[in-house]
């Protein structure tokens, strides 16, 4: 059981101005801003190996970083009550160690395990979640954070304190990684934030958070675009046999090796084949609300066999202005499916934040994809 957040941070916030605790008094529930999550690191409880990158702290949501290696696992794991990662690794899941300081080859189809560069120390009150980087989901790449005896990827209880990693799975294209690379991001959450139905209704009426009159029900329901005009890209399957991708390398790659554009069809419809990786894009235009983030989820796995999104984690700000697309990963599953133009596929939930951060996504940040439509990942060039 760690100490009160607000007790570790009233004690620091007299030696280093990074530690605001009025910032994490704004609300006693919510997501923490970046503005909160320096203080966090100020006060200790979000612990790096070295000066945090000037780009590492998002709006509300904390890059994590790759480690100086790598284990070739068996199969992916959880650690388990009261057991250690590394004492399962020592079980014999363990195959092969690489060297990433100066970069090493992660291959598609097989499973590896990094510690993260990043440790926690959580107060009792204080949780937390990960979400691979929306860059990470457009390249196929599936990565789950994991932790001491977790029993869930992507959560880290209240009062976690001890190691994180990563587990990394590239599925349909092999990619360069280094110590320093970011491939998962990290929120801290104090209590329960999500925004009903009903607060999220009012909130569209006082400032419409998507275009049209939105699909509310256990958040904002997302439909698929596959309607356009003759010969117009509606989204892109990814080609089976490319080559590697550097994560850190932007605007470096040719789309041509990589993608097959998908041209919208008559009948506004696209059959996912098995085992196939698609990059679509959602049919609403969106606008993530200053106080406030968003995740998004799969409406059901039942309503078919497809998988939608690796990545689905939307900074307050996202499409502010003339609004933003969600871009949709998605893999077929055991049998083919069709898609239709307008089908839903997945919802947003939202969450309120700690307060407000003083710099939005798209604001002086270099943000990627504000503004975005049917949009590749940041490694290829426009």
């Amino acid at each position: 059981m760690g100490p009160s957040l607000m007790t570790i941070m009233e004690h620091k916030s007299h030696k280093n101005n990074a530690a605001k605790p009025q910032d994490l008094a704004a609300r006693k529930s919510g997501v923490f801003t970046a503005e909160a999550l320096r203080g966090a690191v100020a006060a200790g409880v979000i612990i790096p190996a070295s000066d945090l990158a000037p780009r590492q702290i998002q709006p509300s949501s904390l890059d994590l970083t790759l480690g100086n290696k790598a284990w070739r696992i068996r199969a992916s794991f959880l650690a388990g009550p009261g057991r250690k990662v590394e004492q399962r690794l020592d079980d014999g899941l363990k195959m092969h160690e690489l060297d990433l300081q100066n970069g090493a080859v992660l291959e598609k189809g097989c499973v590896y395990l990094v510690p993260l560069r990043e440790r926690l120390a959580l107060p009792a009150d204080i949780g937390a979640m990960a979400n691979p980087k929306s860059s990470t989901g457009r390249i196929d790449v599936f990565v789950r954070l994991v932790v001491d005896g977790g029993t869930s990827f992507e959560t880290v209880p209240a009062g976690y304190c001890g190691p994180l990693y990563a587990e990394i799975s590239p599925r349909t294209f092999s990619i360069v990684v280094r110590e320093g690379s970011s491939l998962n991001q990290l929120r801290l959450r104090r209590g329960s934030a999500i925004i009903s139905d009903e607060d999220l209704h009012g909130i569209h009426r006082k400032m419409p958070i998507v275009d049209g009159k939105g699909h509310f029900s256990g958040g904002l329901g997302l439909s698929v675009q596959l309607q356009g005009k003759p010969g117009e890209t509606i989204g892109y399957v990814a080609r089976r046999h490319a080559g590697v991708i550097d994560v850190d390398k932007i605007g470096a790659l040719d789309p041509d090796d990589f993608w097959r554009p998908i041209e919208a069809s008559r009948e506004g419809s696209l059959i996912l084949d098995p085992d196939e990786f698609y990059i679509l894009a959602s049919r609403e235009w969106l606008k993530i609300p200053e106080d406030l983030a968003a995740e998004m989820v799969p409406i059901d796995p039942l309503l078919g066999e497809y998988r939608v999104h690796y990545a689905g984690f939307f900074d307050p700000g996202f499409g502010v202005g003339a609004g933003s697309k969600a871009v949709l990963e998605v893999r077929g599953h055991d049998a083919p499916f069709m898609l239709e133009h307008g089908q839903l596929v997945a919802r947003l939930v939202y969450e309120r934040l700690i307060g407000v951060p003083e710099t939005l996504y798209g604001q002086g940040l270099k943000s990627n994809y504000q503004g975005q439509s049917l949009k590749l990942s940041k490694h290829f060039k426009s």
